[in-house]
């Protein structure tokens, strides 16, 4: 995962994104979601998976779901509709249509 992280960092500055604080406005942000089912806590240069943050944010969890619809989260055992489910309502991911261009 630590390596899949740093690809994904060296990615983002080819973008010409400069992590100057945390949060900041960006050109591009590439994360590492989950990994295989493993749960770190992100220490000693391990990323923290699955993400801290995922569970909080339908543009993460509906495209994950689009993908693996029995995906459950490492940690809890929650499935993906139940994370889902628990968003709160001003919590929106909406797909694009086929056709934009």
């Amino acid at each position: 995962p630590a390596a899949l992280l740093a690809r994904l960092h060296e990615i983002e500055a080819s973008f010409g994104r400069v992590r100057a604080a945390r949060n900041a406005a960006r050109t591009l942000d590439l994360d590492l979601i989950a990994y295989h089912g493993i749960a770190t806590a992100g220490t000693d240069g391990e990323p923290a998976l699955p993400h801290p943050r995922m569970a909080e944010r339908a543009f993460v969890l509906r495209p994950l779901q689009e993908l693996d619809p029995d995906w459950r989260h490492p940690l809890t055992g929650e499935p993906i509709s139940a994370l889902i489910a628990a968003l709160p309502p001003d919590q929106r991911a909406e797909a694009l249509e086929d056709d934009v261009k």
